[in-house]
């Protein structure tokens, strides 16, 4: 605990004596733009990243990124970099959203570019942290996709899965034990993007159990782009020729054995799911496409049809997850050809997309409205964004069934854990916090704006007030389904 205090004093002083956010830092020091706020909410630190941490501290690495000028980028970069963000990752359309609203300057220096553009909703830990065990989303949406997996019909050799979001492993995990519970003898083939060193690790954590439970489970990570992930296949001749794919044969019978193996990969993972940060957009791009393929050596028989070939990988998914893929703010189209477009391709015969996102009209945007007036960032519903899907892929819709449903099936509610007791005369500031910190975390709010209005302390009665007229804070999910015919 000493050692964590006194590492994250010396990164503040750092971070204010070189004027840096402390999810750049995370970025340049350890490739994980989220670890400064993880360390903050009591996260260990191993050995190894501690010496990364502390050899940055004591470099001066981070003076290029101050210096340098955009008009004096290498030649290509700025191209380079705009081609791997445009098969549309969370960071690209975050990056292109708050791109289109600050604008740029020519010749400012790349920090300044930063600092207008590097704002990633989802890379704020702290906020995610408390949002995620103070509301009850991601066991909700684990429920409403396990609802999906009565409607499959996995062919041989697997029921195959691609989550295109995996995060922190929770929603994933809890599918995986549904999947058990309908396809108990039945092969898994689950894939799951995910660009963060740190959720990669969290997921991993996760799947010891799920291993001994389901031992024919292939399990497959990567940090491509939504183009790419589905197919295992960078779509640069380079980034393919440089492309790490890692296989590990777990060997033992219990999950204490599959624990170890797999911490074993921490190495592996520090060195090699690194990320640099966008000139254009100040968003992670992988330095290089990384497949990481797991699975129990004594069922490699069994699953030899099911493991993945480096180059001869086919997408064919009987489900699709993707959660809260996108910015709410971004265009329907940009939504639907950067994202949706390329995993509905993904999907085989019979197979389903589902997709989830926010909607408001809930407490939580009543809290926002209060604060700040007219504010909506639920640009485009389901209906939206699957009439630009349609318009994105052309020809290859007419084969796919576009299901927006009715309000009473799409639509679903998920809440803020509160005692009875908590919402009466006198709310606690802490259950305030917890309700301010979800509200703005739906509705993605910048930390600029949340600065602003944090000073005079009218958004605590305002959540006072929300939470007094509707007996608590709840938010709104939607969801809608894209299926290819089984033909």
């Amino acid at each position: 605990m000493t050692q964590s205090i006194d590492l994250l004093a010396d990164i503040s002083a750092f971070c204010r004596r070189h004027g840096l956010a402390e999810s750049t830092f995370g970025r340049l020091a350890v490739n994980d733009g989220k670890f400064v706020a993880r360390l903050r909410a009591g996260g260990r630190v191993r050995h190894q990243t501690l010496v990364h941490v502390q050899a940055f501290l004591a470099s001066s690495a981070v003076q290029p990124l101050r210096t340098v000028a955009v008009g004096r980028m290498p030649a290509g970069a700025g191209a380079r970099d705009a081609a791997r963000a445009a098969p549309g990752d969370a960071a690209g359309l975050a990056g292109l959203n708050t791109q289109a609203r600050t604008g740029s300057t020519i010749g400012a220096t790349a920090s300044d570019t930063l600092s207008a553009t590097r704002f990633r909703f989802y890379d704020n830990r702290q906020k995610y942290l408390l949002f995620v065990n103070t509301c009850s989303e991601k066991s909700v949406i684990a429920r409403r996709v396990g609802l999906e997996l009565a409607n499959l019909r996995p062919r041989p050799p697997a029921v195959r899965v691609f989550d295109a979001g995996v995060g922190d492993g929770t929603v994933l995990t809890r599918v995986m034990r549904e999947m058990h519970r309908r396809f108990a003898t039945l092969p898994f083939y689950i894939v799951g993007k995910e660009i963060s060193l740190e959720d990669v690790r969290l997921t991993l954590e996760k799947m010891p159990d799920r291993f001994f439970e389901h031992p024919a489970s292939v399990l497959v990570l990567t940090n491509l782009s939504y183009a790419e992930s589905p197919w295992l296949l960078p779509r640069s001749v380079a980034d393919a020729s440089s492309m790490v794919w890692q296989e590990l044969a777990l060997t033992g019978t219990t999950a204490h054995e599959f624990e170890q193996q797999i911490t074993e990969l921490d190495p592996f993972l520090a060195r090699n799911w690194t990320v640099r940060t966008s000139p254009i957009t100040g968003n992670p791009l992988y330095e290089r496409p990384v497949v990481l393929v797991i699975y129990r050596d004594d069922y490699r028989f069994l699953l030899n049809d099911t493991i993945p070939r480096r180059g001869a990988v086919r997408a064919d998914y009987d489900l699709v997850i993707a959660s809260q893929p996108y910015r709410l703010r971004v265009p329907a189209r940009s939504k639907a050809d950067r994202v949706l477009a390329p995993l509905a391709r993904s999907l085989g015969p019979g197979g389903r997309l589902l997709g989830i996102h926010a909607r408001g009209a809930d407490p939580g945007l009543d809290l926002v409205q209060r604060i700040w007036p007219g504010e909506n960032p639920y640009t485009s519903d389901r209906h939206d964004v699957l009439k630009a899907l349609k318009t994105s892929l052309g020809s290859a819709a007419h084969n796919l069934h576009f299901n927006a449903y009715a309000d009473g099936r799409s639509i679903f509610r998920y809440d803020m854990h509160t005692l009875p007791t908590e919402i009466g005369n006198s709310i606690g500031t802490s259950t305030l916090f917890a309700a301010w910190n979800a509200a703005v975390y739906v509705a993605q709010i910048e930390d600029q704006r949340l600065n602003e209005v944090l000073a005079d302390g009218r958004y605590l009665e305002a959540t006072r007030e929300v939470l007094r007229e509707h007996g608590g804070l709840w938010f709104q999910d939607e969801s809608f389904v894209v299926s290819r015919s089984r033909n």
